[in-house]
């Protein structure tokens, strides 16, 4: 320490312990004065009580001024020290009267302080996560070389995009639900749209693929749960290779355009994502009429860029039965049955070939807005706006037992399965929560988020958590509750409105986590790791 900067810490103690003694020689005498202008008045306190209380407030009064006058003097150096690290880094003249908080100027330290600021950058820009041996190794290396990059665009949709979800198989395709009233399948390696569903008449909130046919499953605001093909044809691999390396931006580009083709407003409604519209009278009476009219494989002419696109118009199986909005739908592990959750409080598992509804489960207490299966085993798990989210078991036919989860503030708005019996939720109290099946009572890891979560996804293979959010964000934490990373986003890459939904493809090594939101854009990204 120099020996000025020694005077001067020194000499503002003295001050500060004089103007301590004359605030408290000031307040003794100001409580005195105060206890006798009040010994006329009604109090059953004896004058020396008073005086006493009044002398303390006094002291409590002096104290809070003091501390307020050196919390300004505080701020002032902070700012003074913000400007002359502002200009240190950026290579400017260091403003006058900036060279020192206590206005000397310590000639032959800016060479030290560039030093410290650079060093300050790197801490900032360099963060880095490292776990034990064989294990996934996250480094962040500056904005240069993040480890999620931007891949490529899915454009298409006219409206918000509720969910997002990747296909099983050797070449897996991707597929959106949309507030459009359309499902849409992409190749995931060019970002050309290969089929569009256009059956429903409300939008389509949910979509997922049968675990081994090429099926779809998807759920819609009018009610009804839609079972339709998915078969198509997809590029040969050399010009998958070919257009994708034409397609995708290089890693050293902004990624997204953002021009104004993506900035239009096509004037529909900015829904809630928790509240799909639903359909009204006359949309339902006209209902039956189209599906009469369509057929199952249609390719309308809609100009040459969607000549490839297979349309299709009505579905293999329609499932019905609940009293409102249908949020949420998924196969069970053996691809026979199906689950639904809607607004009407109720699940239903329905037989697919009889398309009948086998149990309804009840229980919640509010409207449901996810629900997700087991991949592996007959296991699904509903969440709610009750803040809560349950796991029914139909493992035994003759025993369907229920657990519930309550740990949460608000609504709930997704839970999903991750590997080793655990459970992830997300919900609207800005919180996501691992649960361990083995013990239900609490969670055995909690993140803290400054934003609603809306439909989560778990990585199986490298146990990663994408969590969407209402401010535009995704972030990246694993199952331990280490934050790994965030999605970038700028004015010109990212969502522009609220992520309503993510998807891992962890079969891929190129563009393996995908998101879609109300701006209308689905993004695929890939996020790097590194095995030691």
């Amino acid at each position: 320490m120099m020996p000025t900067e020694r005077i001067l810490k020194k000499s503002s103690k003295e001050r500060l312990s004089v103007r301590r003694a004359r605030d408290a020689e000031r307040a003794a005498a100001v409580g005195h004065q105060r206890s006798r202008s009040c010994e006329g008045s009604d109090s059953n306190l004896p004058g020396d009580v008073r005086s006493r209380l009044w002398k303390l407030f006094g002291q409590i009064e002096q104290e809070l001024e003091g501390m307020y006058a050196e919390n300004m003097a505080l701020q002032d150096k902070v700012e003074a020290l913000t400007v002359k690290l502002d200009a240190i880094q950026s290579g400017k003249a260091i403003p006058e009267g900036t060279d020192a908080v206590d206005g000397s100027v310590k000639s032959g330290s800016i060479k030290s302080k560039v030093s410290t600021s650079s060093q300050i950058t790197n801490l900032i820009l360099k963060p880095k996560y490292k776990s034990a041996a064989s294990k996934n190794v996250f480094s962040f290396k500056g904005t240069g070389n993040s480890p999620c990059q931007f891949v490529r665009h899915y454009r298409g949709h006219r409206d918000g995009v509720w969910e997002v979800c990747v296909s099983r198989g050797d070449m897996p395709l991707l597929g959106t639900a949309s507030a459009d009233r359309t499902a849409r399948l992409w190749c995931i390696e060019t970002g050309a749209c290969v089929l569009e569903y256009v059956g429903h008449l409300g939008s389509v909130n949910s979509l997922r693929f049968h675990p081994t046919e090429p099926l779809v499953l998807t759920a819609s605001g009018d009610k009804t749960a839609h079972v339709w093909k998915s078969t198509v044809t997809l590029p040969p691999p050399s010009q998958v290779i070919a257009e994708s390396n034409k397609s995708a931006p290089s890693s050293g580009e902004e990624g997204v355009d953002g021009s104004a083709e993506d900035d239009v407003d096509t004037g529909a409604a900015d829904y809630d994502m928790r509240s799909p519209p639903s359909l009204n009278s006359t949309q339902a009476d006209g209902y039956m009429a189209i599906l009469q009219v369509s057929t199952d494989w249609d390719r309308p002419k809609r100009g040459a860029e969607n000549e490839n696109i297979i349309y299709v118009k009505s579905p293999q199986c329609q499932l019905e039965g609940h009293a409102s909005v249908i949020n949420a739908a998924d196969w069970l592990a053996d691809g026979k049955q199906i689950v639904t959750a809607s607004w009407d409080r109720t699940a239903n598992l329905y037989d697919v070939e009889t398309r009948a509804i086998v149990h309804t489960l009840t229980g919640h207490d509010q409207e449901l807005n996810h629900l997700c299966t087991h991949p592996t085993q007959k296991l699904v798990v509903t969440s709610s706006s009750d803040t809560t989210f349950r796991l029914w078991d139909f493992r035994d036919p003759s025993i369907h037992s229920v657990n519930v989860f309550q740990g949460h503030t608000d609504s709930v708005t997704s839970a999903m399965f991750a590997s080793g019996d655990k459970v992830v939720s997300g919900s609207d109290d800005r919180s996501v929560k691992v649960w361990d099946l083995k013990n239900m009572r609490t969670p055995i890891t909690m993140i803290r988020t400054d934003s609603g979560v809306n439909r989560l996804s778990v990585s199986q293979t490298k146990n990663i958590i994408a969590i969407p959010h209402d401010n535009r964000h995704i972030r990246l934490f694993d199952l331990n509750g280490m934050r790994i990373g965030r999605v970038p986003r700028t004015n010109r890459m990212g969502h522009h409105r609220m992520v309503c939904c993510t998807a891992w493809n962890d079969a891929s090594t190129n563009c393996n986590l995908f998101s879609c939101g109300f701006d209308r854009q689905v993004l695929g990204w890939h996020v790097g790791t590194t095995t030691q």
